[in-house]
């Protein structure tokens, strides 16, 4: 597939890094700035071009007129519009995806039409990254919490305490414990190794376990991983940007909501368009304004400026001085695994939330949903099974029959409004929905053949 990224800032170097190292994939970068492109050649085997994003010529050179694809992430949501407006003019670009932050531009719904922007795919890692928050914040105790299925289903990541009633049993312990309970163990983290989940496996303490249940029954399944935590009641919020608006938003109509701002214009803009939220200026590191606001009683600190510096450096603080989880937005990769081995419970990576949105465009069958998962070694994939016995190489077929590659598991399967848990001996249907887990995305492209119909189908 022929992919041109236009922004080379955080987002677009993710998103070429994820993109270039699949075989399948030829991938040319567009930015201004030549440093950033030469970085990324340095390397990643992708192709780059400096100029604007958005003009013809410069789009022309890229190769705008064979690409099947173009996905632009510069900081401008204005340039990121035109050039799919450009690039669908001009060149008839089949597939638009384009980075809109702006809440002004997605309130209607006639904008982004080919009649009128041509933007196939709007996406708001803002948003997302508020959407990814608000789920941890409604499981305590899980570091990861992603959906499948339009909620209906979500992948849990939690680690294992001696509390857990599983842990130091083995796995199909939990049809006893649980019984009834469509769920299964996806994967298993005993530090960087994967463990590959069998009904003879023993759940160790601090195992990284992840697992997939239907929505109702993920607080019944962690109670297996860890002790139960009490509901989140206090939530103190670092920054008072973009992010940090649209959580306190959004939590504020069900917890008691802080949010601290450095900027004592922006603590009056965002107090004007909160309604329960309390808003203080102020450094989010100051022990003393912490000591105030009843720190050490405080359930949740989160920080998401616009410094990933100032995020680990708060929450560092906050954890110290009594706060029972923190979270800190940071958006070096590298970062990330260091800051979790650490003091701070929960590294946000908003390009690796970003970055599923756009994966689940660039995969062939037909892929609804991809989470990246461990940094991106790892994926979790809902697909739609089409076809039949002849056309299709899954339906029809029993689990154990499917020519699934090392590391990959099927392990629900969503049928109309069902959440089964998927055994050996199931047999897959046209039109289900299948959640697959991969511990080595390298085998990417054998999953998508095998949910691809023949062209004679």
């Amino acid at each position: 597939m022929r992919i041109l990224i236009l922004g080379a800032g955080q987002v677009g170097s993710t998103a070429a890094y994820s993109l270039a190292r699949e075989e399948a994939n030829e991938v040319t970068i567009v930015d201004a700035d030549p440093g950033a492109l030469r970085d990324l050649q340095d390397r990643l085997d992708v192709r780059t071009v400096v100029g604007h994003a958005a003009h013809p010529d410069v789009l022309e050179r890229a190769g705008a007129k064979t690409a099947d694809m173009i996905i632009a992430l510069t900081d401008s949501d204005e340039v990121n519009m035109v050039a799919c407006q450009v690039a669908f003019t001009i060149f008839h670009t089949p597939l638009k995806i384009a980075r809109v932050r702006a809440s002004e531009y997605t309130r209607t719904d006639t904008l982004f039409m080919q009649e009128a922007l041509p933007v196939d795919v709007c996406i708001n890692p803002e948003q997302l990254v508020t959407e990814y928050i608000e789920r941890l914040v409604h499981y305590p105790g899980a570091f990861q919490v992603l959906d499948f299925a339009d909620g209906a289903v979500r992948l849990v990541g939690a680690r294992a305490h001696s509390a857990g009633l599983l842990v130091g049993q083995q796995i199909k312990a939990l049809k006893e414990h649980i019984p009834g309970t469509e769920t299964r163990i996806a994967a298993i983290y005993r530090g960087d190794k994967s463990i590959l989940p069998k009904g003879d496996t023993l759940i160790q303490e601090d195992d990284q376990v992840f697992f997939i249940a239907a929505r109702s029954d993920i607080r019944l399944v962690m109670s297996e991983m860890r002790k139960l935590e009490d509901p989140v009641r206090h939530v103190v919020i670092a920054g008072g940007g973009n992010i940090g608006l649209r959580l306190a938003s959004a939590l504020e109509q069900t917890n008691q909501v802080k949010i601290i701002e450095r900027s004592k214009e922006r603590a009056q803009t965002i107090s004007e368009r909160l309604g329960r939220a309390i808003v203080l200026h102020g450094d989010a590191a100051d022990e003393e304004l912490l000591l105030e606001e009843n720190i050490d009683r405080t359930d949740i600190f989160i920080a998401v400026t616009n410094s990933e510096e100032a995020n680990i450096l708060s929450a560092m603080v906050a954890k110290r001085m009594g706060c029972k989880k923190v979270m800190a937005l940071v958006t070096r990769p590298s970062y990330v695994e260091l800051v979790e081995s650490g003091s701070i419970d929960v590294a946000i990576s908003p390009q690796q939330i970003t970055i599923g949105s756009l994966l689940a465009h660039v995969r062939k069958g037909d892929v609804v949903k991809v989470h990246s998962l461990r940094r991106g070694r790892a994926e979790a994939i809902e697909a739609i099974a089409h076809g039949d016995e002849k056309s299709s190489r899954v339906v029809g077929k029993r689990i154990d029959e499917i020519p699934l590659p090392p590391g990959t598991s099927i392990n629900i399967i969503i049928r109309g409004e069902q959440v089964r848990q998927a055994h050996h001996d199931t047999v897959v249907e046209a039109n289900d929905h299948v959640i697959l887990f991969m511990t080595d995305r390298r085998h990417i492209d054998e999953v998508e053949r095998l949910f691809q119909t023949d062209v004679t189908f």
